[in-house]
């Protein structure tokens, strides 16, 4: 089944020091569940500072499970996750399980394989063959305490041939491991590839202010085609892992300023209005900066705002 719109839930005016929910965004099907169009991702929640890093700093683990159970409360359906998400004595996929397990029946949580790290947190070699993507699935339904995952996509690297890879992901969904497929960091051409073999529902890729034109067009081919645009980095930009950087565009601090909003809400609220297939999955481990990040689905920027921004990100797309 390909993904399609839903009628987005009307916004209402927010009673004063009511948090907004994950609702006023939106929702998209995933597949075969309806889902918010702000999401979470779990990337920072292991540690402090950068992540996906070997000496990175455990974050409170407390701390990191009352963010996924705030989360939860706050109609956010979508969690992104996957086993090489840990630090020192934390784990993305176990904090997830522990808070949240037993899991409601219309949370959608995907995962993804393909990259892989030693127990020292150091990076190894992309699992490439069936076995070790197997590997990796079962990896992941272990530490999710699942006995099948809701998504999973395949991570690439370079721009070489998916077909393989994905055909072996097609077989454990055709086993019941898996509901549905999606594929991470690809191109148009690598899209088409996986599609051949078996259904896609997601794509998800960098993106946000600043975003190459090449990301532009993915995100535009995934409106044509039905099929979720999920964007990552959409607050860090050129940050990446080790997240959003002092210096912001005028555009994104002017308007900013205006709103009385944060940036990160403006690079939110932008991204999410690029089109309603984009389903967005902001990660943090701090419970306030997590209801921002929600808050960021119920601002509406006007079109003087949005032609403000574009030009911003036309212009740091093209120094980028």
């Amino acid at each position: 089944m390909t993904s399609r719109i839903t009628t987005p839930v009307p916004l209402a005016p927010a009673t004063p020091g009511t948090p907004v929910t994950a609702a006023a965004a939106g929702t998209w099907t995933l597949g075969d569940r309806a889902v918010h169009r702000i999401g979470f991702g779990t990337m920072r929640l292991p540690q402090t500072g950068p992540a996906l890093t070997p000496d990175a700093v455990p974050r409170d683990r407390e701390q990191a499970l009352r963010v996924l159970r705030r989360a939860v409360e706050l109609g956010v359906n979508h969690i992104d996750t996957a086993a090489f998400y840990f630090s020192p004595l934390r784990s993305a996929n176990e904090l997830v399980n522990r808070a949240l397990a037993p899991y409601g029946d219309d949370l959608a949580i995907a995962t993804k394989v393909g990259p892989a790290r030693g127990l020292d947190g150091r990076w190894e070699e992309h699992a490439r063959t069936p076995e070790g993507l197997r590997a990796q699935v079962e990896q992941n339904l272990r530490e999710l305490g699942r006995d099948h995952l809701d998504l999973v996509n395949l991570r690439v690297v370079g721009t070489d041939s998916v077909a393989e890879r994905f055909g072996a992901l097609a077989e454990l969904r055709q086993a019941g491991l898996i509901r549905h497929l999606g594929v991470s960091n690809v191109h148009p051409d690598q899209l088409a590839e996986a599609r051949t073999v078996a259904p896609v529902v997601c794509v998800q890729n960098p993106y946000g202010i600043g975003a190459s034109a090449a990301q532009d067009e993915v995100l535009r081919l995934c409106g044509e085609l039905g099929i979720a645009f999920v964007p990552f980095y959409a607050i860090a930009g050129a940050g990446r892992e080790g997240g959003a950087g002092a210096s912001e565009p005028a555009a994104v601090r002017t308007v900013a300023e205006a709103r009385g909003v944060s940036t990160a809400q403006v690079r939110l609220a932008w991204t999410l209005q690029r089109g309603p297939h984009v389903l967005a999955i902001p990660g943090t481990g701090d419970v306030a900066h997590l209801e921002d990040n929600i808050a960021a689905g119920a601002l509406r920027l006007t079109a003087k705002e949005l032609a403000l921004l574009d030009q911003a990100h036309q212009g740091e797309s093209a120094t980028g």
